[in-house]
């Protein structure tokens, strides 16, 4: 039951990426070989981090997975698990920015426009079939960071930007965190401490890839 429950949800995620994928595509003004690129560099770390929560499930359960692998392998993993695979999502991003000259604000820019949008629709589709109580308070979260980005893309810096809706979106999770007995973000709880380490650990990121260009 666990594991059809969790296939699901995987399902759903996959389904919500695809939109914020798509929605990118359309609605981006970048041109169509730019875009290109950006789907295909977005959807490696993608992949990547899905294999991080693989790897972060066998870290923090390697005793049991030596004696039964099947035991670790055939259950998602937890929260531990997805907080390992930021910390390892974030580590390659600033090992490509450092070796391969990668740019990190436009790849931002595609990342928030991806996540905000795939968020909103995982959220509405957990709300609507799986009669998720919580996930109404995320998805105005989300309805407003997602008017907010379109409005003021193009009209601003992309770095105030990039720190707008960052900022944006660390507040209104606090806030739910605050109000409600938990926050999920694609199915993972989130606690307060992981959003404000986050929340540093990408502005000095995106501070860092501004000097770095300038």
């Amino acid at each position: 039951m666990i594991i059809a429950s969790r296939i699901e949800s995987i399902g759903i995620i996959i389904a919500s990426l695809a939109i914020g994928l798509i929605s990118f595509y359309v609605l981006s003004d970048l041109p169509k070989k730019q875009k290109k690129k950006l789907m295909e560099e977005l959807t490696s770390l993608l992949i990547n981090f899905i294999i991080f929560i693989w790897v972060g499930k066998i870290l923090l359960n390697i005793s049991l997975f030596i004696q039964d692998p099947l035991a670790v392998l055939a259950y998602p993993g937890d929260s531990g698990a997805f907080y390992l695979a930021v910390l390892f999502t974030a580590i390659s991003v600033i090992y490509k920015t450092l070796r391969k000259s990668f740019n990190i604000p436009v790849f931002a820019e595609t990342f928030l426009h991806v996540f905000l949008v795939a968020s909103f629709f995982y959220e509405f589709i957990q709300m609507i079939l799986g009669d998720h109580t919580y996930s109404f308070g995320y998805m105005v979260v989300l309805a407003m960071l997602l008017i907010l980005f379109f409005v003021m893309r193009g009209r601003i810096s992309l770095f105030v930007l990039l720190i707008t809706i960052l900022a944006g979106w660390v507040a209104g999770v606090l806030v739910l965190s605050m109000i409600q007995p938990f926050v999920t973000v694609f199915g993972y709880i989130v606690a307060p401490w992981f959003i404000g380490l986050f929340f540093i650990g990408c502005l000095l990121i995106i501070i860092f890839s501004k000097r770095k260009r300038d």
